[in-house]
């Protein structure tokens, strides 16, 4: 029986879950792939940490970076994470070494993918990072295989569980943002750092990814990012209340032979699939010729999924099958006309919280009206107070950039009693 002898560097959550299942379940991996699975070494930061399995003393290895040259190592699984320092210098080594590397590592590949999958092209290993992206999710490869014959034209969906839980939670509990995210860290679904979760960069660097892989193009840093921290109880209130959900999405189309990548908060209707993709659930839509819309959903984060797309390349690995990272050789990977979203067209949601006083209504109008952005429907909501008054406007399409110089020029007049909001609605 062939043997597959594996390094896993980075115990944390996910190493020791995936260490674990490695083990419990070498016996059913071994008649699938008809090659064994060995865990040859394993490496963390803290050796004398308690762990609930044990590591034998010639399993550990106290120099992560010496399996790289280790002639005992077929495989290492990078489980280290961040896209600079000790993860940067295991996964170019190991590559270069003629390892083959099994990554849940998204910022890693976001960045230096392209240069990575050269190298493990030149050497003829694998590179697989079926784990970066939406965990349990079989997104990546079923771009790489099971799409293969499809034209992409959009891929799009919800690729960040915290955020999508904190939405939820917002909207369904009626509690502020920051009590659903102080919750959201006491359950483990955020981290504690959350920045980049709900900045947008999490879903950007996943966004890159698949994006490459639609359209068979290098990664490109050409993307619109934006997060949810702006977003309060209020629009939430007033997003339900016009018929809309406000979800976190990532979107990469191509239109007019340019492709754009955005992320931002998005308005959709109530009754859109996406919509009902609640929790800490992800869900990623592809649009293709000729499949037409295909849709993946499921558990976005967590030991558990993530060990399941681990040993889903693992297994790949153990059944000899050498892929090119991208789908595509670098040879045949294109450089496409990557565009920002300036001219694209949006319908979008402006609210604004002005000092009710005479003047105040007609002088926003003929600001919209000045930068050529038709109003679809209005609403004013004076407050208790009857000091502060709500205008919340719907608008037709109109490019993304007069939006934008709209709701600059607004929110410079005196009037204006705090930052106004501008949310973009998407049909899908």
């Amino acid at each position: 029986m062939r043997k597959l002898n594996i390094a896993i560097i980075g115990l944390g959550n996910i190493g020791s879950y995936l260490f674990k299942y490695l083990n419990d379940n070498k016996k059913i991996l071994t008649e699938k792939n008809n090659c064994q699975p060995v865990i040859r070494y394993v490496s963390a930061k803290n050796k004398k940490r308690k762990r609930n399995f044990k590591i034998s003393k010639n399993q550990w290895l106290d120099n992560y970076l010496s399996a790289t040259t280790n002639k005992n190592v077929d495989l290492i699984v990078e489980l280290i994470g961040g896209a600079e320092g000790p993860a940067k210098k295991l996964v170019f080594n190991a590559l270069k070494n003629k390892k083959h590397v099994v990554t849940a590592n998204k910022a890693l590949i976001a960045k230096y993918g392209d240069q990575l999958s050269k190298i493990a092209e030149k050497n003829n290993v694998n590179l697989e990072f079926e784990a970066s992206v939406c965990g349990g999710v079989p997104i990546i490869r079923s771009l790489k295989e099971s799409l293969i014959a499809n034209k992409i034209s959009r891929i799009y969906g919800i690729f960040n569980g915290t955020s999508n839980y904190i939405l939820t939670c917002m909207e369904k509990q009626n509690k502020s943002f920051d009590e659903v995210l102080s919750n959201a860290k006491s359950l483990g679904y955020a981290e504690a750092n959350p920045s980049s979760d709900l900045n947008g960069d999490d879903v950007s660097s996943k966004l890159k990814i698949l994006s490459s892989l639609c359209f068979n193009s290098f990664l490109n840093n050409k993307i619109y990012v934006e997060g949810i921290k702006e977003i309060d109880k209020t629009d939430i209130d007033n997003a339900n209340k016009l018929g809309y959900k406000i979800k976190l999405l990532g979107f990469a189309e191509v239109l007019n032979n340019k492709i754009y990548q955005r992320v931002h908060p998005t308005l959709i209707k109530k009754d859109s699939y996406v919509a009902g993709i609640d929790g800490v659930l992800n869900a990623v839509i592809v649009d293709g010729k000729p499949v037409g819309k295909s849709i993946i959903q499921g558990e976005g984060a967590g030991p558990a999924a993530t060990t399941s797309a681990l040993v889903s390349d693992i297994s790949s690995i153990l059944r000899g099958n050498i892929k090119f990272p991208f789908s595509l050789s670098s040879k045949e990977r294109k450089n496409l006309v990557f565009d920002d979203i300036k001219d694209r067209f949006f319908s979008a949601y402006l609210r604004f919280e002005v000092i009710d006083k005479p003047g105040v209504l007609s002088n926003i109008t003929n600001i919209f009206s000045k930068n050529k952005v038709s109003i679809k429907r209005l609403i004013q909501n004076p407050y208790k107070n009857n000091k502060i008054s709500s205008i919340v406007i719907i608008t037709h399409k109109s490019k993304d950039k007069f939006l934008n110089k709209t709701l600059q020029q607004v929110a410079s007049r005196n009037y204006i009693y705090r930052t106004p909001k501008l949310i973009r609605i998407d049909n899908i």
